[in-house]
């Protein structure tokens, strides 16, 4: 019997798509039905389904993140209710979407595919996600943060993007970190990264992004666990397990050696 994982940070798609599976694909069996990012890789660690259901946009580890950690293990289906221009990626082949409100057309395609076993392997995967998410992040350059103001007791900071190592948030604050200093801004991680270039600001973690420019350097330790070292800082930083394919062999477009020591 094929099985599924779906994830949805919104109770009534979930349980919507849920239930249009049921009709159009009975001996599908849902073994999970998660509400974010985390709770789905650990599902599909765990209980090794045929098909993952991701939104893309979730709390925590997006769709994106979940679907680079599980490469290769399962076939991967986005749902999202962002523009179709963005959609063009999939166009790659090795996955599919599902543009809500899902009609049941729509997804009686999908899952017609789905049956055929259609589409690429876990190498197109990370292509057309490579593609997508460049597609999905893109920030207009009017759009950007140019400069971050932080307190540091009395003190009001003033730090130029261009000189922030990283940044590392808590559910209230977020540390902003440069070579020299550093202070806190009271706005979370999801609201800085919708202003900051993606190519240039890497996430590693639920709750660090680094300059990419400011790492030196990547280790791994026997155990497979990644630590990011910077230029002028003497912090190290952990990479979590689904940002670790940023630091796979090679180099991209000569800006950074991705390869880890």
């Amino acid at each position: 019997m094929p099985s599924a994982v779906i994830a949805d940070d919104e109770d009534l798609q979930r349980s919507e798509l849920q239930r249009s599976l049921a009709e159009l694909w009975p001996e599908l069996e849902i073994v999970a039905s998660c509400e974010d990012g985390d709770a789905a890789l650990e599902a599909i660690d765990r209980l090794a389904p045929d098909v993952a259901f991701l939104d893309i946009r979730m709390p925590g580890l997006s769709g994106l993140d979940v679907a680079r950690a599980s490469a290769g293990r399962c076939r991967v289906v986005f749902t999202t209710a962002h523009d179709g221009h963005a959609l063009e990626a999939f166009g790659l082949g090795a996955i599919d979407y599902l543009l809500k409100p899902v009609t049941q057309p729509r997804l009686a395609d999908c899952v017609a595919r789905l049956k055929q076993k259609a589409g690429g392997g876990a190498d197109d995967l990370l292509r057309a996600m490579d593609e997508l998410e460049r597609r999905l992040r893109q920030v207009p350059e009017q759009a950007r943060i140019k400069w971050i103001s932080t307190t540091a007791g009395n003190l009001i900071k003033i730090f130029p993007i261009d000189e922030v190592l990283f940044l590392e948030s808590d559910t209230r604050y977020t540390r902003v970190v440069s070579a020299t200093d550093e202070g806190l801004v009271r706005m979370t991680l999801k609201e800085l990264r919708q202003g900051l270039d993606p190519d240039l600001f890497w996430q590693i973690s639920k709750s660090t992004l680094v300059c990419m420019r400011a790492i030196a350097g990547a280790r791994r330790d026997e155990f497979g666990n990644i630590t990011v070292e910077l230029r002028g800082h003497g912090e190290q930083l952990k990479v979590n397990k689904p940002y670790a394919w940023r630091f796979r062999s090679g180099a991209d477009s000569g800006e950074q050696d991705r390869s880890v020591r």
